[in-house]
């Protein structure tokens, strides 16, 4: 695969605000829209449109780049619908070798990803009614044969969820073959439906939610001993703890249940292990701050702990360096990053600028609107300054005047190293005097800084750019909401790139 293509000259178009704006090449496009792929309605972007564009994007990008980006997604960004998506429209187009059914069984970790690919499929090629899977293609049906082999009865009985392809139905469909009798008769027991309930927390308060007390005291006191028997059996996954911290606070656990949870949170390896998005610290964070426990604020710290460890390789910049971070709170950014989370694109910008900000030694970091303001705080404290940010938004307005970070640069002669944007990329002059974000730029490196590098970090993916993005004008595109956006910001300081990244993927 050649990632060190000659580029073109970028086509100008009008971005959704109708300023003018640049494309990508295909390969960039698809990579900035998969990386922030939530494939939800979005402020300029239904979803339905989204999953128009990931189509024709897989059809102009080779078939092996479109394999390495899903893996890449699904290994690397932690996301698990778009690698599907992905897999299932590069075998709508791709025939002739193992490329599919070798990516599939890449991308299918979970039991319920592989019904969640088969409904894709039926989507995507338009069937329904009984016939909905009839003619799946046979590179699908092999990877997925050899999915089944990887998953345990406990596995199979978590996900066997009621939709509209049950996991008994992909069995009949791709007919693996199972590796011992052992896994023969769990085979045997899904089809029949006969699979042991498996244990697992949801089960465990489900049952205590259906249980009749005498008293609301009885209630509260059953449910603080299953909370306190779940925390001391190491039974609770990292996430289901993270998203229950409130639900535990408020069942009044006891003072050593709280600090085994916040032991676990604040663990490395645990946070390693889990995998979790950074801006889901800051959701947790925010929960807790909505408590008046009293052990609330060490509930706090551990999650600054953890934030912290989630980002632990990421490498920053030291003191020689001077870096400029700066956050998009426009209106446009106030959208959530799914349909059920309470977290939105602007707050996963300040928890990366954040992050960033945490590991420079010289910084500046700031927010921009109708203004650019700079905003001084202290280093370390990840979520309490994004708080900190969160509240003060409303002093710079809601427009998306960027280019006001760099002409205040310009104006001050200030020379730095980096500027780091983070935003949807919905970049437009709302004061009317014509400036743009790539004037100034060209203007800033012509007679202040002709060494200072721009990163615009892409929130939202919506295929064009406020400034080509190309090594010769001293600008880059990262995009995604996961920390992984800081390899690639490494990748790049070492003349890589975010497609050099992909490009690593061994399939």
């Amino acid at each position: 695969m050649r990632f060190n293509f000659t580029f073109r000259k970028a086509k100008t178009v009008l971005n959704h605000e109708g300023a003018v704006a640049y494309t990508l090449t295909p390969q960039l496009e698809l990579y900035a829209a998969v990386a922030t792929a939530a494939l939800n309605d979005q402020f300029y972007e239904k979803a339905d449109t989204r999953l128009l564009r990931l189509r024709e994007l897989v059809a102009r990008n080779d078939p092996e780049f479109v394999a390495r980006l899903a893996v890449y997604a699904r290994e690397q960004l932690h996301l698990r619908t778009v690698p599907l998506v992905l897999t299932v429209e590069l075998a709508r187009l791709h025939r002739g070798d193992s490329l599919v059914s070798r990516l599939v069984a890449r991308v299918v970790q979970r039991a319920d990803e592989i019904t969640e690919l088969l409904a894709y499929y039926a989507q995507a090629n338009e069937r329904e009614g009984v016939k909905t899977l009839n003619r799946l293609s046979k590179q699908v049906q092999k990877g997925l044969a050899r999915s089944f082999n990887n998953f345990d009865g406990y596995q199979l009985a978590k996900y066997d969820r009621a939709g509209q392809v049950r996991l008994r139905d992909a069995l009949f469909l791709v007919h693996p073959t199972a590796r011992s009798t052992e896994q023969q008769t769990l085979f045997d027991q899904l089809v029949q439906g006969t699979l042991p309930t498996p244990y697992t927390w949801e089960t465990e308060l489900s049952a205590l939610g259906q249980t009749k007390f005498a008293s609301a005291e009885e209630r509260a006191a059953a449910f603080r001993h299953a909370w306190e028997t779940l925390i001391g059996s190491g039974k609770l996954g990292y996430m289901a703890l993270l998203r229950n911290l409130r639900n535990i606070l408020e069942a009044d656990v006891s003072a050593q249940a709280v600090e085994r949870v916040c032991a676990t949170l604040g663990n490395a390896t645990a946070v390693s292990r889990a995998k979790q998005l950074p801006f889901r610290f800051l959701a947790a964070y925010r929960e807790v701050l909505l408590l008046k426990s009293g052990y609330g604020a060490l509930v706090l710290e551990a999650l600054e702990t953890a934030i912290g460890h989630s980002a632990a390789n990421l490498r920053g910049f030291g003191t020689d360096t001077r870096v400029v971070v700066a956050c998009d709170v426009s209106g446009s950014m106030q959208q959530p990053v799914s349909q059920r989370s309470k977290v939105l694109l602007y707050d996963v910008g300040l928890v990366l600028g954040m992050l960033l900000q945490s590991r420079c030694g010289h910084v500046t970091t700031g927010m921009f609107g109708d203004t650019w303001k700079r905003v001084s705080l202290p280093r370390g404290r990840v979520l309490q300054n994004v708080q900190e940010f969160y509240r003060r938004e409303g002093e710079v307005g809601y427009s998306t005047n960027g280019h006001l970070v760099i002409r205040d640069l310009l104006q001050r002669r200030e020379v730095v190293d980096k500027v780091m944007i983070f935003t949807d990329c919905q970049l437009w002059n709302s004061t009317g005097d014509g400036g743009t974000l790539a004037q100034a730029w060209i203007d800033y490196r012509r007679t202040v800084a002709p060494q200072a590098r721009l990163y615009l970090f892409d929130l939202a993916g919506h295929g064009h750019t406020p400034i080509e993005v190309r090594e010769g004008h001293g600008v880059a595109l990262i995009a995604g909401w996961s920390d992984k956006v800081f390899d690639v910001l490494e990748a790049l300081e070492n003349g890589g790139s975010a497609l050099t990244e992909i490009g690593k993927i061994d399939l």
